[in-house]
């Protein structure tokens, strides 16, 4: 409270009329420490140097003097936390004071003209590292769809079970990195009558689990900052709990009841019209310049899934007409109504192709392979991936620099919005970037920063699986076909009904936020559970899930039997591993292997500096002891020698001797 005086006096000499009543007063003057101060507090720490005006006002000098040594909320007067404090990580949700709109307001727009020149060039390097953050997830996704693609249409392409669908579906998401476009695939080939609409519910419920893939990914890359990737780790995790807990509830109900399917049947109109492609603004302004290093071919994976060609064998070698690489040339398609034919009168592209507007990309090649395609998106996967976590670092360290010094008031009256307006948020932003991926890929980080509470994250998720299934419906738009219109309906109502079951009620809601927190404090124990995690919970399960099934599939007793006898012991081993976990102190265990992993890495990663350490003390004992560290080691080989030399006599001239002496 001591600093609550190089402000008081100044304020009661300008205002007299305060002064009995702020002396008189010590709930006023709280309130006055809580509102003013901490206002002031703010809006000086803002600017790094001291602005004319200031240096002529005692009281902003003062306040700034006190502030540039303040880095704790506990030397604070008024308790509050600001972004960049020491103990920034350990206020918690309930601790945060409330603000008002005014003080947002004022720490938004109040600023002078060195403030907001540093304000335009921190949103100039913001948008840039926006902008190559979003072109990193597209040609991400590029390079996913070059070297999944082939896979991703096999996968899609038989008609299965209700679990093989479910993993099906999971795994071409994973592989493609992008729920939109496998949606859209399922949507198409419901509307070819490739798939049953039944088996197209059970691929939409899997494309949901696999379109969390990539924003957990995007958070492993704060992994140098531990609480930035606790809170990153459990904001991407978030998303994938929801949507595990709620296929964990619907699809055992969709098997039973087919509720999705009476549902929407009878929401269907008699027709539907054939409608235009929509791609929305963001798309426009990214995709062309990911275009020009690397355009999958989308067909590619829609003609294997649909049965038109028996694998991507059939594209290749790719044929450009003269030799000229262009879009009229290699990527144009046949008429073969008009008996048109490849090589003669047009040409012939893998799964990297041409673009009418920006031609062919620098990664395509007249005359590749499928080995050269796979190699050329390997590689874009690879720049991606490190162009990812460069933007993200850029962008990351651009929004601690704009936000130091803010106080936690003020940043969680500005993002605690209400549940539902989060959701409106969230499918608006999805509608626009036409992929609930990059959505939560670009709030992941906000939420590591602390910018975004994990309750806020939630809702915005939440809208983000509704604003991916626009895709769908614009997908069914398309087509003429009632069955894909169906389809991409279930995919809507399929969420909708996650959110009533997980979001509304308090109790519901948290059984998310306790997982995604679990999750999160676990990456401080160690840095190897978010791979750990996307290995097994996006791979290893499903797999195993998919052989399993597909035993069931082949018809035969041997088979089925095998199956079964699996199934019970996959059953029997999950059981014993929830009493080990529960009951047999699994949990402690795990986490102590943890700790003692995270001690041994800590400690060597100290082992240089501590042998020095121990070196220098080793140092000073000698010349305490005035024994020069040569004469001591020899000394210490003398005696070593003469022992050895004392044994060796006293062997030979006992050679049998007492076996215990």
């Amino acid at each position: 409270r001591s600093t609550i005086f190089y402000i008081v006096p100044d304020f009661l000499a300008c205002y007299p009329a305060s002064s009995h009543y702020l002396k008189n007063t010590p709930t006023q003057l709280a309130f006055f420490e809580r509102n003013i101060v901490d206002s002031h507090y703010y809006t000086r720490t803002r600017a790094s140097t001291m602005s004319t005006t200031e240096a002529q006002d005692p009281v902003k000098s003062e306040t700034n003097k006190v502030e540039s040594v303040i880095r704790s909320r506990k030397e604070r007067p008024t308790g509050s936390t600001h972004f960049g404090d020491a103990d920034w990580d350990e206020e918690q949700v309930d601790e945060i004071g409330d603000a008002t709109w005014g003080e947002v307001a004022k720490a938004c727009c109040v600023h002078d003209a060195k403030e907001w020149g540093k304000i335009f060039v921190g949103a100039c390097g913001a948008l840039f590292f926006l902008y190559f953050f979003l072109f990193a997830l597209e040609l991400l996704g590029n390079s996913a769809k070059v070297l999944g693609g082939c896979r991703a249409g096999g996968l899609l392409s038989d008609e299965t079970n209700p679990v093989a669908g479910l993993v099906i579906g999971e795994l071409a998401t994973a592989l493609i990195q992008s729920s939109s476009t496998t949606t859209s695939i399922i949507v198409s080939l419901v509307g070819a009558d490739a798939v049953s609409v039944n088996s197209g519910i059970y691929l939409v419920m899997g494309a949901n689990i696999g379109t969390s893939v990539t924003n957990t990914i995007v958070s492993m890359g704060q992994m140098a900052d531990g609480a930035q990737l606790e809170r990153a780790f459990a904001g991407a995790t978030v998303h994938d709990i929801f949507n595990l807990l709620s296929v964990a509830i619907l699809f055992p109900l969709e098997v039973i009841s087919h509720y999705l399917y009476h549902l929407t049947n009878a929401m269907l109109p008699d027709s539907v019209g054939d409608g235009e492609k929509w791609e929305g603004p963001i798309k426009k302004i990214v995709s062309p310049f990911a275009g020009r290093v690397l355009k999958a071919n989308k067909d590619v994976i829609k003609d294997i899934a649909t049965g038109k060609v028996e694998s991507c064998d059939a594209y290749y070698p790719v044929l450009c007409l003269d030799g000229i690489e262009d879009y009229k040339h290699c990527a144009s398609k046949c008429d073969k109504d008009a008996g048109e034919e490849v090589g003669v009168d047009c040409g012939r592209v893998g799964l990297i192709t041409c673009d009418k507007t920006t031609g062919c990309p620098a990664f395509f090649q007249n005359g590749a392979n499928l080995h050269d395609d796979s190699i050329s998106g390997g590689v874009c996967l690879v720049l991606s991936l490190f162009l990812l976590i460069v933007c993200l670092m850029g962008l990351v360290n651009v929004l601690q620099r704009g936000l130091a010094g803010m106080s936690t008031r003020i940043i969680y009256k500005a993002t605690n919005v209400n549940g539902l307006i989060a959701m409106a948020i969230g499918t608006g932003i999805t509608i626009l970037v036409q992929s609930s991926s990059i959505t939560t890929s670009v709030l992941t980080p906000f939420v590591g920063l602390g910018v975004i509470q994990l309750e806020q994250m939630l809702p915005l998720t939440l809208g983000a699986n509704i604003g991916t299934t626009i895709t769908g419906l614009l997908a069914a738009m398309v087509s003429d076909n009632v069955d894909a219109l169906q389809v991409a309906l279930c995919h809507l109502f399929f969420n909708l009904s996650g959110i009533v079951i997980w979001y509304p009620i308090p109790i519901m809601r948290r059984v998310p936020l306790r997982g995604a927190r679990a999750l999160g404090r676990a990456t401080r124990r160690s840095r190897l559970v978010p791979p750990i995690y996307i290995i097994v919970v996006f791979f290893v399960i499903p797999l195993l899930l998919l052989g399993l099934s597909s035993l069931f599939m082949q018809k035969t007793v041997g088979f089925t039997v095998l199956g079964s006898f699996l199934v019970i012991g996959v059953v029997l081993g999950i059981a014993r591993f929830i009493w080990w976990w529960k009951k047999q102190e699994g949990l402690q265990k795990c986490l102590a292997c943890l700790d003692r992993r995270t001690d041994m890495n800590n400690t060597m990663k100290t082992l240089p500096e501590d042998m020095q350490f121990l070196k220098s003390k080793v140092a000073q004992l000698v010349e305490h002891t005035g024994l020069p560290e040569d004469e001591e080691a020899g000394d210490a080989q003398k005696g070593s020698d003469g022992t050895a030399e004392e044994v060796a006599a006293e062997n030979e001239e006992n050679p049998v001797g007492d076996k215990n002496e």
